[in-house]
């Protein structure tokens, strides 16, 4: 089916799809690497793009201006010849254990909040991992020459164990039983999911970079053996510095935090946004300025207020403008800027999550399932072939 239609349960004819998030709206988005900004005119060479977002519930402003704006504009600024693949990496949320309703709903959460943010179907793949097996097919035969010595310096796991880089799980007794292998193998998933579409470039953040490169040298290995069949990528950095939470300013924002008001969710309202901006934790210190060590989270709320600004105004320069006001008066200011910034992709989540009866969200995973599969089916062609695992009735 293509994007943009659909056919009618009944007549068997085509209608064209009203698309109820889609908006002539053309406001700037930010967070996007010098390189990225030269994708449709560095090379004649057509371009590859592919990134991933796990379902772990409504974005954040964290993930929607660390990574989300950067997709949209990579989109919006792209050459035609360039194929973007945006995926719900659902099976790597299940490396911890999941309810199965709550990942159902993140999913379709995530769906939304994808196109909130101005993905558009008919233009770029956006497609649930699961639904394309090819990802864990080649998964396996990526592990097969995946270096164990290299997996345990990885960063992720330790992070998620709660250890110290200097540590290996595999000289740790406690570590060892706490260690599952979907969360040590997570880096060969994550290789085989970009390795899968040949892409030529992948937006990430810095703390992904170590995988990007692990990826890369996933390829290596496998071309060294059986001839240049993976493409290695490029990692695209995000230019975006970390949104800091609400509630503790020196810790990143997250959605693992256990107060809700330590974040502000792309789908807040007016009144929430506000109500956790009023209680940030700030300081006492008269009038506004910018300093992140002494005054973090005066500070944080200042960035925040800086990748919206349509003036482009940097946080000292926000700081000056806001110098004279009150705690309190300044905390409104932060609120009405971030508020009015999010209306458009908060009314146009909250249009899509309306619209689920007519199954819109559940259109667009199937089709792109679909269109993600064709060309993951190439590569896995080839990949067959040398490694001689074709299968029955194909050449």
């Amino acid at each position: 089916m293509l994007f943009g239609v659909r056919r009618h349960p009944r007549i068997g004819c085509y209608q064209q799809r009203k698309w109820p998030w889609k908006s002539t709206s053309t406001h700037a988005t930010s967070g996007i690497s010098r390189r990225s900004q030269r994708l449709h005119t560095s090379s004649t060479k057509a371009h590859i793009i592919f990134s991933g977002i796990q379902p772990t519930g409504v974005p954040h402003l964290g993930n929607y201006l660390g990574a989300l704006q950067q997709w949209a504009r990579l989109q919006n600024e792209a050459s035609p010849s360039t194929q973007l693949l945006y995926s719900i990496v659902d099976l790597h949320a299940i490396t911890i254990n999941q309810d199965a309703d709550q990942l159902r709903r993140w999913k379709r959460e995530t769906l939304a909040t994808l196109l909130a943010v101005g993905l558009d179907p008919e233009r770029s793949t956006i497609f649930y991992q699961s639904a394309v097996p090819e990802h864990t097919e080649l998964m396996w035969i990526l592990s097969c020459t995946a270096s164990v010595g290299h997996l345990s310096r990885m960063t992720q796991w330790k992070s998620k164990l709660a250890l110290s880089d200097e540590v290996s799980a595999l000289d740790s007794t406690s570590a060892k039983a706490r260690l599952k292998l979907g969360l040590f193998s997570y880096p060969v998933l994550q290789a085989a999911d970009i390795l899968l579409y040949g892409a030529t470039h992948v937006p990430v953040g810095e703390d992904q970079a170590q995988h990007l490169e692990f990826a890369r040298q996933c390829a290596d290995q496998f071309n060294t053996v059986h001839g240049e069949i993976l493409v290695k990528p490029q990692t695209v950095l995000s230019s975006a510095k970390r949104v800091m939470s609400l509630k503790e300013p020196r810790l990143k924002m997250s959605k693992s935090h256990q107060d809700l008001r330590s974040r502000i969710q792309i789908n807040d309202g007016a009144e929430i946004i506000g109500d956790k901006i009023r209680l940030a934790l700030t300081d006492s210190i008269t009038g506004v300025s910018y300093d992140p060590e002494h005054r973090p989270g005066v500070s944080n709320l200042l960035a925040i207020m800086s990748y919206f600004d349509e003036e482009g105004r940097t946080a000292e320069e926000l700081a000056q403008a806001c110098k004279s006001l009150s705690m309190r008066q300044f905390k409104a200011t932060a609120t009405k800027a971030i508020s009015e910034s999010l209306a458009s992709t908060r009314d146009k989540y909250n249009r899509i999550m309306n619209h689920d009866e007519t199954h819109y969200l559940d259109d667009i995973a199937t089709e792109g399932s679909n269109k993600a599969r064709r060309q993951a089916d190439k590569t896995m062609a080839a990949v067959r072939q040398v490694i001689g695992l074709e299968r029955a009735g194909r050449a």
